[in-house]
């Protein structure tokens, strides 16, 4: 092959070097996923731009971007500002830059400025995604329709150990007089797979989940962006059915994340969760005095008219006796006068007298016979004589 048929790799690399200034002069608006974003000791940021298909998720397109170190601040700062989020690996960008090609680094893209609109835009998109689904999949509610036990006493927390927002809820807890006892399961609050971890520490209550009133989810304040976990439909779900009620405070004023739209009980801040704990502690120690003062005067009011009654009771048993006394009084007088009346004295000063055979009282001329010995008792003595005729009447 003559030499003047072939040109050297170099001079390849220049002609599409070439060819891409003309087909491309300008900058271009471009829309990608990132997929690895670093800055070096130099200060210059690096970032891997990835295209998958929505459907099968296989990568379709990616390239390589430099956003140099005098222009860092200025286009991530401003990013990151307007957005209310860092730059991270997954978020997907709406960027202007220049291509260009080089003979030994190959084709990159050159950044100049990235649209935090449109990021904020896809953020909601995806926000407004997770919201339909759970509510299509009729897990919007579920969390929310269980019964918060009247007084939480055993509290499971997600949170960072070192986060500060976990140290003000132990502070607010501490000066609570009751006894609500806590216990922590650590997870990443924020950040790249952040959803994931709290995911995990959830699982990991849910084991144990007899142990537990309540599950508190907290951390402390952000940006919109640092909170973009909070609206991840796998975290969200995994909040909603629960078998828990789910208290978070999210440490943001602001906005409301899909985490605290399927929480029972969605607070703002870890001091708040904690407030709430103790007021609701309160609250019950306080129907309870109540309820201890009402039965306290209801047994008073009780025991003063059974006093009453009881008074009442004696006051007309007393009359009752009084009354069968005088009763009982008088039949005894009436009883003395019958028999009185019927003595035998009084029936011999009559002029009675009483015929006995053998010791008994006749009552009839049936009782005796011709010949039988009798005794007539008279006022005065005894007569005894011998039947010699009956007559009868």
């Amino acid at each position: 092959m003559p030499n003047s048929q072939y040109i050297t790799l170099a001079q390849l690399q220049g002609r599409i070097a070439i060819a891409l200034a003309d087909a491309l002069p300008l900058p271009v608006w471009v829309v990608a996923e990132v997929a690895d974003l670093k800055i070096n000791a130099s200060g210059h940021c690096y970032i891997e731009f990835i295209e998958k298909n929505e459907k099968t998720g296989t990568t379709e397109a990616q390239a390589r971007a430099t956003i140099w170190r005098s222009q860092v601040m200025s286009t991530i700062g401003r990013f990151e500002q307007q957005c209310g989020q860092r730059l991270a690996k997954g978020m997907k960008i709406l960027f202007k830059a220049t291509v260009q090609h080089h003979a030994v680094y190959g084709l990159s893209l050159q950044i100049q400025e990235i649209d935090a609109a449109h990021t904020i835009g896809d953020m909601e998109r995806r926000r407004q995604q997770t919201i339909e689904q759970l509510q299509r999949e009729g897990v919007w509610d579920m969390n929310r329709t269980l019964d918060m036990p009247l007084v939480v006493q055993r509290v499971a927390i997600v949170s960072s150990a070192t986060a500060a927002g976990y140290r003000d809820f132990m502070k607010e807890m501490e000066r609570s007089p009751y006894a609500i006892r806590t216990e922590l399961f650590e997870a990443t609050m924020q950040g790249e797979h952040c959803d994931e971890s709290i995911v995990e520490a959830l699982y990991a209550i849910v084991e144990r989940a007899e142990e537990f009133d309540a599950v508190v989810i907290i951390r402390g304040g952000g940006s919109t962006g640092d909170l973009e976990c909070y609206n991840s439909y796998l975290l969200a779900s995994t909040v909603a059915q629960l078998p828990l009620p789910v208290l978070t405070g999210i440490g943001h004023d602001k906005d409301t994340s899909v985490t605290d739209m399927v929480a029972h009980t969605p607070l703002k801040t870890p001091t708040a969760v904690a407030a709430w704990l103790d007021h609701r502690a309160a609250e019950f120690d306080g129907a309870l005095e109540y309820r201890a003062i009402a039965l306290r005067d209801l047994c008073r009011q009780a025991t003063h008219a059974a006093l009453l009654r009881l008074e009442q009771l004696s006051a007309d048993m007393r009359h009752l006796v009084e009354r069968t006394m005088q009763g009982e009084a008088q039949r005894l007088d009436g009883i003395a006068t019958l028999v009185e009346n019927f003595a035998p004295e009084r029936i011999f000063r009559l002029g009675y007298a009483i015929a006995r055979k053998e010791g008994k009282a006749l009552q009839s001329v049936e009782s005796v016979a011709v010949g039988d010995n009798i005794e007539v008792a008279l006022a005065d003595g005894t007569i005894e004589s011998r039947i010699t005729k009956i007559i009868k009447s």
